[in-house]
């Protein structure tokens, strides 16, 4: 097995949390450790420290583009990160973002020869139509993802379903599933940890524990949770729904469990960042509810596998992928009344529950280690195959080149260059 230079990009990466950036973290780090080497590049935060990690980061100039989207864009436009870049020896280029990140892919592409690898992790048009408000920003930002999208000489999806999600945005290539993987290693948290968290939490014996993770957004499928948690509320069942994570509607969805008489039920618990206690929170719930037709793999359903904590899913999913239904999950449908059903079905069958948490191990478990050394195998035969793209931008599909002030940026950064980065330049965008 070859040591290969790979470069990750993503534009997510901690302190910001989300299942991209945790994906890039794990492939860094068992690239690192023992497969080759691991260099990630991502837009800047501030105060953030990054001596942590075992693998080198660069972080590159960046802007917050508000608390409506909750991420910040960098600048893949900068002469020194490209230069600097340059000088790492790429020999792969794995982007798992279309934009800032995969301009980025582009360009490095073209000064390394290094194939570029992308891996589609997110329902893009369901984040472009909920978080740009023009129907002509939404168009011309599909429309500059899928340019960059196109322009990877391999495309990796993390299910079947997030392949045909890509296919309906005008995706015409093949693609390879690679499915992500957790860093939790099977194994639930001692039952005094369980307990201490029970105690912690006023937990009665008697009582149901249902959990969520994940970030705090309508359309990860709370709605549908809650009001499911409704009607068996109506029953004078015995539970309690921990929601852990934060995020844009975290507020909204606070208000909407005291409309529904679910304060005394519902527990708020905010971000988890230690990834042990985040584990006992699955090793204490006896189901975990991840209703969401907008996640395309669920990295969430696979840590709560390793902990034999049996996950409920919409049926059709990409998240129940390799779910039968009540031997390693539960399907339901995505309505409130199947919902409710399904969840008064289970109470009391603790130890139902448990058969289905131990199978859900057996069969949908997925180490980081063995994901990504599946990933790393195909990185050499993407080298062997020796097809690499070099094409300049389509030049009507230039988003960022197109916006106030990009141009004018444009400009300043060529006379910054060096004759060799003005040629690449040019090449990649041609004169308007």
């Amino acid at each position: 097995m070859r040591k290969l230079n790979v470069l990750l990009l993503n534009d997510s990466f901690p302190p910001l949390i989300d299942g991209v950036a945790n994906a890039v973290v794990n492939y860094a780090r068992v690239i690192q450790n023992g497969l080759g080497k691991a260099i990630v590049a991502t837009p800047k935060y501030p105060k953030v420290e990054d001596e942590k990690y075992d693998f080198e980061v660069i972080r590159y100039q960046s802007a917050m583009l508000g608390k409506r989207i909750g991420y910040r864009a960098g600048n893949p436009f900068s002469p020194r990160l490209i230069k600097d870049l340059e000088k790492k020896k790429i020999d792969i280029i794995h982007t798992h973002c279309p934009f800032c990140s995969g301009l980025l892919a582009r360009f490095v592409r073209y000064y390394t020869g290094a194939p570029i690898i992308f891996t589609y992790h997110t329902k893009f048009d369901v984040d472009i139509n909920k978080r740009v408000r023009y129907d002509a920003v939404r168009k011309v930002s599909t429309k500059f993802l899928m340019s960059n999208i196109n322009a990877a000489d391999e495309v990796w999806v993390v299910s079947k379903g997030a392949g045909e999600n890509l296919k309906s945005l005008g995706y015409k290539g093949e693609y390879v599933v690679m499915r992500n993987g957790t860093d939790f290693k099977p194994g639930r948290s001692s039952d005094e940890e369980v307990s201490a968290l029970k105690e912690q939490y006023g937990v009665k014996d008697d009582e149901m524990v249902f959990l969520f993770v994940g970030r705090m957004m309508w359309y990860k499928g709370i709605k549908l949770v809650l009001d499911g948690l409704k009607v068996i509320n109506a029953t004078n069942e015995h539970f309690k729904m921990f929601f852990v994570g934060d995020g844009f509607d975290k507020n909204d969805i606070e208000k909407y469990a005291e409309d529904a008489g679910l304060s005394e039920r519902c527990v708020f618990v905010g971000a988890i960042h230690d990834r042990e206690k985040l584990r006992t929170f699955y090793s204490m719930a006896n189901l975990f509810l991840f209703l969401s037709d907008y996640d395309t793999n669920g990295i969430v359903v696979t840590e709560a596998a390793a902990c034999s904590c049996p996950s409920i899913l919409l049926r059709g999913s990409c998240a129940a992928e390799g779910i039968e239904n009540y031997k390693n999950g539960i399907l339901v449908e995505n309505k409130q009344r199947d919902v409710a059903k399904e969840l008064l079905g289970v109470m009391g069958r603790k130890d139902k529950l448990k058969e289905i948490g131990v199978n859900a191990l057996n069969d949908i478990y997925l180490s980081w280690d063995d994901a990504v050394g599946t990933a790393y195998d195909r990185y050499e035969e993407v080298l062997e195959s020796k097809k690499v793209k070099n094409e300049p931008m389509p030049k009507g599909e230039m988003f960022l080149y197109r916006l106030k002030g990009a141009k004018t940026q444009y400009h300043k950064t060529k006379l910054k260059l060096k004759r060799k980065v003005k040629k690449g330049i040019a090449h990649i965008f041609p004169k308007m």
